[in-house]
């Protein structure tokens, strides 16, 4: 990279938000918006190489922007007035930069707007990171581990529900401000939580996330003075990052709070941080959840070293800030610091409240603090179980070894692991049967997968009760479907019949099973979806195939290379045979081009090492499993969900009856 682009690179990523923003003013439409800017990026990366970096390339970026929307505006034969006023304005102003009051309101919408609330979470995140970091979606991909194209399609449909639901480019005004802020201040804080500590991937930060949300808490500050909550915000975010140098070790392990070199905390970003904090209160009335937070964060950065941390203030903070924002991870902080402040027995009393609440069955750091406290009560045994199961639910490569050398340091001290099998090994060795195809694998091996993440691998088999089963049962498929829930107790039964166990099933009743009819989807949306562009080749191929076949979802993703019969247009599978018609025949061919065998319906990744698949769901030329059933029918209700008039989107069965 030249010296030009690395300037045209710095630059772009400081002003387009603000130029993205008054064209959208301009134009009304905010994908429109960016397509312009970057038509202004592409002729500065043609012309600045030669005609040299303009003495204010901001303002030059702009000017060049602004005039394509004029042009944009004059070829639709839309407000010709308004183009006229905006021509003359353009061609008679000396300086091009606009008045700073009317550029912070533009960028300001355009924060409001990129966190609307009608877009999921995810979008929400893409879409700030592209208008207001200046990202690329290669940028935002690398920064959560996710494929380029699933990024470009995420912004693209984000910037269409815009469109579709009109949102206007305008400040919030009534009642509206508080949420669409707090919406705001979410993805911000998203950012950061994703940089601070990363929920995948080898390591446990990512600091570029984390220098992009302080920028645009920071901006956020600047436009909005007023809000306590932002300067709250910012605040915690300013102290917390001024921890980063110290939270890791040489190898990249992770160090806790407790143990961190507290002089290798950066005192200028705690400086900021009190000085964001004094500006809340300056600001006044009640403090909100950021500025709670903020004031915990404050807690630890005053304390010069571990034992002189005032948890009986962190807990009291705690205390109130739960009351504002009951959630299940709030509640678990407030379990830590209360343990920290009253004893392990007063911080395990809250945890074990905590253990079958659904929001956190997989969250990796219920097991983890439960852990903390049972070994600082002298449980060393039970707090190893936890520290192992807390690795196997961590995706953060540097995480799982940090816990798994905790639970390794414990084994050690108290002589090795308990006799007696254990249910991770009792489970392996029930799913490795030969007297098990393939589909029964797979359904039972759902059921032991789950109770061997709640309960723990390393949790003795003969320790495991009926009311532990029971309340994994309720908290993973308390809200499923009857056929769900009796299909996971059979598969209980069966491994207490072969493991020589009691009735591990005997606190979960039968269900009564009804099957509702199938709402097909309606022939003119249907038609939408076919015509979509945007659609990849899997997708287009798998959703034509249930629709021609009227076959079941999971017959259909059985499917194998080796057993398609192109020509004929069907395949056997087991003792039946699917069939299909020229819409799918058109596709087939495309997708196991260059393959000879394995799953025809491919994952979009390899598996990890933790993961390998049987044999039969791998393929043997590229490596990647089969797509599963929950993995398919999850892109099927986001790609339809735009198309639903309920906005939930359809399932796979809807193809069925729709022929």
């Amino acid at each position: 990279m030249t010296d030009v682009h690395r300037t045209i690179d710095a630059v772009w990523k400081l002003e387009s938000a603000k130029i993205i923003a008054g064209l959208a003013r301009m134009v009304n439409d905010v994908g429109l918006a960016e397509e312009l800017a970057q038509d202004a990026l592409v002729a500065a990366l043609e012309q600045w190489p030669g005609s040299g970096v303009p003495d204010n390339p901001g303002a030059w970026l702009t000017t060049a922007a602004k005039r394509r929307a004029i042009d944009h505006i004059r070829r639709s034969q839309r407000a010709e007035r308004k183009h006229e006023q905006l021509a003359h304005e353009l061609e008679r102003q000396q300086d091009p930069e606009p008045p700073v009051e009317s550029e912070q309101d533009d960028v300001l919408r355009l924060m409001f707007i990129s966190c609307h609330p009608v877009l999921p979470t995810e979008a929400r995140v893409a879409l700030t990171l592209r208008l207001l970091g200046g990202l690329t979606a290669a940028e935002i991909a690398r920064a959560f581990l996710a494929d380029e194209p699933a990024i470009t399609r995420r912004i693209a449909q984000a910037k269409r529900t815009l469109a579709e639901e009109r949102v206007p480019f305008e400040l919030p005004d009534g009642a509206e401000p508080a949420g669409r802020l707090s919406s705001v201040l979410e993805v911000i804080y998203l950012i950061f939580n994703e940089g601070y500590s990363a929920t995948s991937g080898d390591d446990l930060m990512r600091p570029g996330l984390c220098l992009e949300a302080l920028r645009l808490g920071r901006l956020l500050a600047e436009l909005a003075p007023y809000e306590a909550e932002v300067h709250g915000l910012v605040a915690l975010m300013e102290i917390q990052a001024s921890r980063s140098a110290a939270r890791t070790g040489p190898s990249g392990e992770p160090v806790q709070l407790h143990e961190q070199n507290r002089g290798r905390w950066d005192q200028l970003l705690i400086r900021r941080g009190f000085a964001a904090m004094l500006r809340a209160r300056e600001v006044g009335g009640a403090p909100g959840p950021y500025v709670l937070q903020a004031a915990i964060a404050v807690c630890h950065a005053r304390a010069r070293t571990a034992e002189e941390t005032d948890w009986a203030r962190i807990a009291a903070l705690y205390d109130t800030l739960v009351r504002l924002v009951p959630t299940p991870v709030v509640q678990l902080n407030r379990a830590v610091a209360v343990g920290m402040a009253r004893g392990p027995q007063a911080g395990l009393a809250l945890v074990d409240l905590l253990a079958d609440d659904p929001a956190l069955r997989d969250y990796h750091l219920l097991p983890s603090v439960r852990g903390d406290l049972l070994l600082r009560a002298g449980r060393h045994e039970e707090a190893r179980r936890e520290f192992e199961r807390a690795a196997s639910l961590t995706r953060n490569d540097a995480e799982r070894v940090f816990l798994r050398r905790r639970a390794d340091e414990i084994t050690g001290e108290i002589g090795g692991e308990a006799a007696g099998d254990t249910l991770g090994r009792a489970a392996r060795a029930f799913l490795d049967r030969d007297d098990l195809d393939a589909a029964t694998v797979r359904s039972y091996g759902q059921t032991l997968r789950r109770l061997c993440l709640a309960l723990g691998e390393g949790a003795p088999l003969a320790s495991v009760t009926s009311e532990q089963v029971a309340r994994v049962f309720a908290a993973a498929w308390g809200g499923a479907a009857a056929r769900t829930w009796n299909r996971h107790r059979s598969a209980v039964r069966s491994f207490c019949v072969w493991a020589s166990l009691g009735d591990l099933a005997a606190g979960l009743d039968r269900r009564a099973e009804t099957r509702s009819p199938v709402k097909g989807i309606d022939p003119a949306r249907l038609e939408a979806l076919w015509s979509r562009a945007d659609v990849p080749l899997r997708e287009r191929t798998l959703w034509r195939l249930l629709h021609e076949s009227a076959a079941g979802v999971r017959t259909v993703l059985s499917l194998n290379v080796e057993h398609l019969d192109l020509e004929d247009r069907r395949a056997r599978v087991g003792g039946a045979w699917v069939s299909w018609r020229s819409g799918t025949a058109r596709l087939l061919p495309q997708l196991v081009a260059g393959r000879a065998r394995g799953p025809v319906f491919l994952a979009d990744r390899r598996p990890g090492p933790s993961r390998t698949p049987r044999e039969a769901d791998l393929c043997p030329e590229t490596g990647r499993r089969r797509l599963s059933y929950e993995r398919a029918e999850y892109l099927f209700k986001q790609a339809t969900r735009p198309l639903d008039p309920a906005g939930d989107g359809y399932t796979l069965r809807q193809l069925r009856t729709c022929r």
